[in-house]
């Protein structure tokens, strides 16, 4: 092979893309963003729903287990604290113990709210959502042990 030959052949491997081929593969990649990042950007508030939802469920567990032990839920005024503190605040309750280590705070950084009697069912536990106000729409709406 001469060295002709093989100059022909490293001139053709190192051949670039044209401005049209580089122009058409940046066209389709932000077509592809526009797409995608959408989709992207809402699953941070979905994960967040997802714990807020998972976190009520172990709330009201430990609610379960206090009205086991004790005959009756916590009052509205007693709240969630009384499943990490003994209530002093009547009807204090006897056979208490502790049903959470702590009280979590909801994915948005709020403390979840508890209602006895609750408005949707026997006791209700909520977060407010991602607006931190009572109702809203989508991802900043309430979310709560009645759903």
């Amino acid at each position: 092979m001469s060295s002709h030959s093989s100059q022909a052949v490293a001139s053709q491997s190192q051949r670039g893309f044209s401005l049209i081929e580089i122009m058409v593969v940046i066209v389709i990649m932000g077509i592809m963003a526009a797409l995608v990042v959408p989709n992207l950007l809402n699953r941070p508030d979905q994960a967040r729903a997802i714990a807020a939802k998972q976190d009520i469920l172990a709330i009201s567990q430990a609610l379960k287990l206090y009205r086991l032990d004790n005959g009756r839920y916590p009052t509205t005024e007693q709240g969630l604290d009384a499943l990490q503190t003994k209530p002093t605040i009547p009807p204090v309750p006897h056979n208490w113990q502790p049903y959470l280590d702590r009280l979590p705070m909801d994915p948005w950084g709020n403390p979840y709210h508890y209602l006895n009697p609750g408005v949707h069912g026997e006791v209700d536990v909520f977060s407010f959502g991602a607006d931190g106000v009572a109702g809203g729409e989508g991802v900043n709406s309430d979310i709560g042990s009645w759903q």
